[in-house]
């Protein structure tokens, strides 16, 4: 991921840590853990939100005492995990995953798949991305793996043409193609819904559109097609934990009919169940 964690951003993961101490638990399986609240980390929208659902309508059901902190920067979860300040995450996609881990040296794993919040194009000075003006400026995640899917979803369209074999690890610096000339502005995929206003379109993650207000199904000029998605977003612990009692019964009632019903009731394809 090239969004570098810097001393900013470390005093912050120091800050989140501190705020989970008393409540986070051992995370590991065994007994002594298995009575204690399983503390996950999620962005508030559409995660924590499923988790919050959870916590108030199933768990209790099960036995599993959850507690649910939501976190807006998506650069700390997972290191909240891997110090351990946190048992679980949920918020990413198994690419995110994964460069992270190969980036950062942690060993942090899928639990399970969830769901799929589909990647738009959204604008509020054109209709379509056929009506992008000539040098017109658009705003993509800057992270790897979201930016490499946002290059990929215009390349699809024909909007530019990337280099080939790049596939979903497209940099801007990978673009052979640019008919329209467009100026590609790498911001921070939380800004990205904020930056409507200054750019003529932006591709945005289903979760932060949605936290803006914003309906993929209906708003954006441009969505990516939920077939065949590797992007599902999962639940992650730090390896070893898979089997943590409390992890394998969140993980059973995030796959449950509840959940799906929820899903799809409450975010009306915005939000796609995974399972």
């Amino acid at each position: 991921m090239r969004t570098v964690l810097k001393s900013t951003a470390a005093l912050a993961t120091a800050g989140l840590a501190l705020s989970l101490a008393a409540c986070s638990s051992s995370s590991s399986g065994s007994t002594d853990s298995a009575d204690k609240p399983l503390v996950v980390v999620a962005s508030p929208t559409p995660h924590a939100q499923i988790l919050d659902y959870i916590k108030d309508n199933l768990a209790a059901k099960v036995g599993l005492k959850l507690t649910v902190k939501e976190v807006s920067d998506y650069t700390l979860q997972n290191p909240a995990v891997q110090d351990g300040s946190a048992d679980a995450n949920f918020f990413q996609h198994v690419p995110y995953l994964d460069d992270f881990n190969k980036t950062h040296g942690t060993d942090i794993v899928p639990v399970e798949a969830v769901h799929l919040e589909p990647l738009g194009v959204y604008s509020k000075k054109v209709k379509k991305v056929t009506d992008l003006p000539q040098g017109a400026q658009v705003a993509v995640p800057n992270d790897a793996t979201n930016e490499g899917r946002a290059l990929k979803l215009l390349a699809d369209n024909q909007v530019i043409t990337l280099k080939a074999g790049v596939g979903t690890g497209a940099t801007i610096h990978d673009i052979t193609g640019n008919p329209k000339n467009l100026k590609f502005k790498e911001l921070d995929a939380a800004q990205l819904p904020r930056a409507l206003d200054d750019v003529d379109a932006a591709v945005i993650n289903g979760n932060y559109a949605v936290g803006a207000g914003l309906k993929p199904a209906t708003d954006a000029i441009l969505l990516e097609s939920a077939v065949n998605n590797p992007y599902a977003n999962v639940l992650a612990v730090k390896k070893g934990h898979e089997n943590d009692p409390r992890v394998q019964k969140l993980a059973q009632l995030l796959h449950s009919d509840e959940v799906k019903q929820y899903i799809e009731k409450n975010f009306q394809g915005a939000v796609i169940p995974a399972f």
